[in-house]
């Protein structure tokens, strides 16, 4: 049993110097590799970019959408204007049309009146 405790002992020796190997090999400097910082600079550019065109879109619709609402603002209220003005020339007709039938009965009625002093004289 003793020779089977070296051999346990030494295995896991071993395993731990090759665990401690890969560490050192794992944490050893390296230089990077050439095109690093190209790809770094142009993956950063890119997403400024991209963040640059999704605010300028934002902005697009925004102010799409303000001037939707002022066109069809701007249409109610000019259809409401032409409504109150086809309404004032309705008016004005009507208007005219009384003066006109207010003279033809008083016309009417001078002359009835003319025809009853003329039957009673």
């Amino acid at each position: 049993m003793d020779k089977m405790d070296k051999f346990d002992k030494s295995d896991k020796f071993d395993e731990l110097d090759e665990f401690e190997g890969q560490l050192r090999r794992a944490f050893e400097r390296r230089p990077a590799p050439p095109s690093l910082k190209r790809r770094v600079m142009e993956r950063r550019q890119s997403r400024r970019t991209f963040e640059v065109r999704r605010r300028a879109v934002i902005w697009q619709r925004l102010a799409a959408s303000f001037v939707l609402a002022a066109l069809l603002g701007g249409g109610i209220a000019w259809r409401h204007v032409e409504e109150q003005r086809k309404g004032e020339e309705a008016r004005k007709q009507v208007m005219t049309a009384l003066r006109i039938t207010s003279r033809a009965l008083d016309q009417m009625n001078a002359r009835l009146a003319a025809r009853d002093r003329a039957d009673h004289e």
